[in-house]
């Protein structure tokens, strides 16, 4: 990974992946979501298959996993985008956290765009990311908000220029 690591967090629809992207043009390493960190049996996943608040409450990041990318220290920076239910085991690994935040109206909008394929492209989904959004019960606390309804471009500028403030 990097001698520097910055974890980018922020409920679905905010542009995690699009930030993700860009970074990736820009040449910056990036890390996707690790596997997860406790694989669920066929029958507990089977037996809650409709049910989207149980697939978001179990979706965590291998913590042996992160820790050993974090040590790889081949990469003058890297980012860690994506959201895990188990952060508070690893954040406190990265150099940094940034939150994308969006208003509410911008959340909906971007989330009735998502095909149904996708996490939030179903009402049910969206009903619990609206509620994570209102609760922020899965954003990380003293993490630096990112307003993410600004162009691309600009969200990822606004980034790399709180990592340069970190140094």
């Amino acid at each position: 990974m990097g001698v520097r690591n910055y974890l980018i967090e922020g409920v679905s629809g905010t542009g995690k992946t699009s930030v993700a992207t860009e970074l990736q043009q820009r040449c910056y390493h990036y890390q996707g979501d690790p596997q997860t960190g406790k694989p669920l049996d066929g029958s507990a996943h089977k037996q809650n298959i409709l049910d989207v608040t149980f697939g978001h409450e179990h979706h965590l990041w291998n913590v042996d996993k992160v820790k050993f990318l974090v040590t790889d220290q081949s990469h003058p920076i890297s980012f860690f985008c994506g959201g895990s239910r188990n952060f508070h085991h690893f954040i406190d690994l990265f150099d940094g956290v940034f939150v994308l935040d969006v208003d509410l109206d911008t959340l909906k909008g971007r989330l009735a765009r998502r095909p149904e394929d996708e996490f939030g492209g179903k009402p049910a989904e969206r009903e619990v990311i609206v509620r994570l959004h209102a609760t922020e019960e899965d954003i990380p606390k003293n993490a630096t908000t990112i307003d993410a309804t600004a162009p691309l471009a600009s969200v990822v500028d606004d980034i790399l220029a709180k990592c340069r403030e970190v140094d």
